[in-house]
């Protein structure tokens, strides 16, 4: 049984995942701020480049594991009609290369919870995850989704799609692809620097001093 791009129906838009980002907390979003600058850090001699999948070779991902990955990010993050997948912006790359850095628990949580797809796929449907059809892997992947409606039995598997959607997400918008979908406005000169927009102060519940020079 063969899973085919047209069988792809991905239960996320883009925009929801914006909207996540930016609905979160503060102290959430200082923390995927230093995600981002400790990868950088790590991977300094990586140039900014679109993925090259041809040219890359997982350094800890078995060929199963890297399936699963692909599968899985763009899942997460498929292509609409502004930019490209997870996978065409290099996110299992960047996911094999972090897991290669980190290494320790992280890896294996990641390892445990594909093995936990594949499992449940078995035990459902007789398949790996990846050769099941969107259908059903889209069945296995909304138990696990939302940690407020998940089963107590599955708070591992929640777990480990939790940090998967996190180094997905970390990866894409870190990544020139994803730089461009935001789309990032900084490091540009101005003519004139008029303060914070109101729209923002008031998200972040930060009151401007009218008072201030």
């Amino acid at each position: 049984m063969k899973k085919t791009t047209a069988d792809r129906s991905p239960s996320f838009e883009r925009r929801d995942i914006l909207k996540l980002m930016t609905s979160a907390p503060a102290a959430a979003l200082i923390s995927v701020t230093l995600f981002a600058s400790e990868i950088a850090k790590a991977t300094p001699q990586q140039p900014a480049a679109e993925a090259d999948p041809s040219n890359y070779h997982p350094k800890v991902l078995n060929p199963h594991e890297w399936r699963m990955i692909h599968n899985l990010s763009d899942w997460i993050l498929p292509a609409d009609q502004r930019s490209g997948s997870a996978t065409q912006a290099g996110v299992p790359e960047f996911i094999d290369d972090w897991l290669n850095f980190k290494g320790g628990n992280l890896l294996a949580e990641i390892r445990g919870g594909l093995t936990w797809l594949d499992m449940e796929c078995n035990r459902s449907f007789a398949y790996d995850f990846a050769d099941c059809p969107a259908k059903q892997q889209k069945h296995i992947l909304d138990r696990i989704a939302n940690p407020e409606k998940a089963a107590p039995e599955d708070a591992s598997a929640v777990a480990f799609f939790n940090a998967l959607r996190d180094l997905v997400v970390s990866g894409y918008f870190t990544s020139p692809m994803g730089i461009r979908d935001l789309p990032y406005l900084g490091n540009e000169p101005q003519e004139e620097w008029n303060g914070c927009p109101a729209p923002v102060l008031a998200r972040l519940g930060v009151v401007k001093d009218e008072s201030a020079a």
